[in-house]
This record gives structure tokens, sequence and C-alpha cells, in this order.
């Protein structure tokens, strides 16, 4: 039996710091594009279809964009800029905009190899591995925990960054978070353990900045946060 008072702590504890506010924000504020790295841009939308704001990027020294929605400023805002050549998604589900920006741009569609299966109606997108450079400065990372075709980008530029999928998150810009467990599968403590073991080796590379495709980008002190984060749930148990 569903307990009333159980449920609306958990929509005070959980809904408004992970979908509310950062709802409200968006809504309220309407922020652009603004250059987190050097040459990294980022942005924020409402996804049409779960209806949150999500993040997208352009990496413009390697033009290469991230889960990208459309920006408020529109596709103009890229052209007289370095052209995006490819769109990367870090999981199959994060098509969003990419054929836009593929019609657009010419722009390819890239997901892991893993993921191919959701685009065997179309649109053509070409696989990658994880260790593959997508352009320079731009290193497929290997997660495979919350799903096979779950990955990270390590990007060379600035003192370095990771771009992550659903692995890892920062609802409204505060803590660093896993997705809900009910998005994790029959057996959310595994994956737990999964991903947290590819954060570990993530540790070994050079960065200081986090991006995430749900949640605002940590911009500065994300090696250190990762590593607590990840000291701090082994602790618990997970």
């Amino acid at each position: 039996m569903i307990n009333p008072a159980g449920v609306a702590r958990e929509v005070i504890l959980h809904g408004w710091p992970r979908y509310v506010r950062p709802l409200l924000a968006e809504v309220i504020r309407r922020p652009g594009i603004r250059e987190v790295l050097p040459g990294v841009h980022h942005w924020t939308r409402v996804h049409p279809r779960i209806r949150l704001p999500v993040s997208s990027y352009y990496v413009e020294p390697a033009g290469l964009l991230i889960d990208p929605l459309v920006p408020r400023e529109g596709l103009e805002w890229f052209r007289g800029r370095s052209r995006p050549r490819q769109v990367v998604l870090t999981i199959r589900h994060h098509l969003r905009d990419g054929e836009r920006f593929a019609e657009a741009f010419g722009c390819e569609l890239r997901c892991h190899e893993a993921g191919l299966h959701e685009f065997a109606r179309g649109p053509a997108v070409r696989g990658f591995r994880p260790g593959e450079e997508l352009a320079p400065g731009v290193t497929v990372v290997e997660v495979d925990a919350i799903s096979p075709d779950d990955a990270a980008l390590h990007l060379a530029f600035g003192h370095g960054a990771i771009a992550f999928g659903d692995g890892l998150t920062r609802p409204g810009g505060g803590g660093l978070a896993f997705v809900p467990d009910f998005l994790m599968g029959d057996d959310p403590a595994a994956v737990k353990g999964g991903l947290l073991d590819a954060f570990e080796r993530m540790l070994d590379r050079d960065f200081d900045t986090l991006l995430f495709a749900h949640g605002d980008p940590l911009v500065g002190g994300g090696k250190r946060a990762l590593r607590e984060f990840v000291e701090r749930r082994r602790r618990s148990g997970v």
C-alpha cells in the first residue's frame, strides 16, 4: 500500500532540487549560451519529451556537438563560427535535435556502437568505441554500467573536462548524483557499483571540469568533486 506521507516526503526531498527548481530557473531566467572552457560552449533547454531542462555543448575547436538541443539563439548562432561537423551522443537516447544540426550543417551523427540498434530505421548514425579519438582533443571514455552504450568523453581543452551521459548528474547545479533507481533496471546497486568503478578509472585522466547531460557544468574542482563522490558512496555502501 502506498504511503501518501512517504510519497510527499520523496517529492519534497528529491523532486524540488532535482526537477522543480531547475525547471523554474529555466523558464524564468531563460539562460543563453555561455563559454565554460576555452572554445567549449554550454546551454540548456527544456527537453520536449521529458519536460525537464537538459544540457548541450558545442566543442568549437573540434567542431563537435554533444547531446544537442537547438539553443534559444537558434541555428544562426553557429553560422560564421567553426562549422559543426559531428553530433556525438553520450548515450543512444540523446539524439535530441541532432538531425536538425545534421540537416543544417552536414554533421555526422555518432554514438557508441552498442547503441546502434536504436537507429536501425534511421537516421544514419556511425558507431564509436571506447578509446577512440572522435576529433583532436576529444576521446571516448568507457562507462558501460547504466547501459552498454552509455559513454563519457574526455575533452583536452583548458585544464580538461569529462562529459557524462546518464551515468552521473548534477541536478539544479548542486551536488553530484546518480539518476533515480527506477532508471537503473533490476539491480540499481550493481549499476551504481559499476559506475563507481568507471569513475575511479577516470581519475587517472587530466581534467578539472565536469560536464553533464543532466545538470549544470562544474567548472573547476571537478576531479576533487568526483573523487569525493566516489569515496562517499563507497563508504555508504553505494
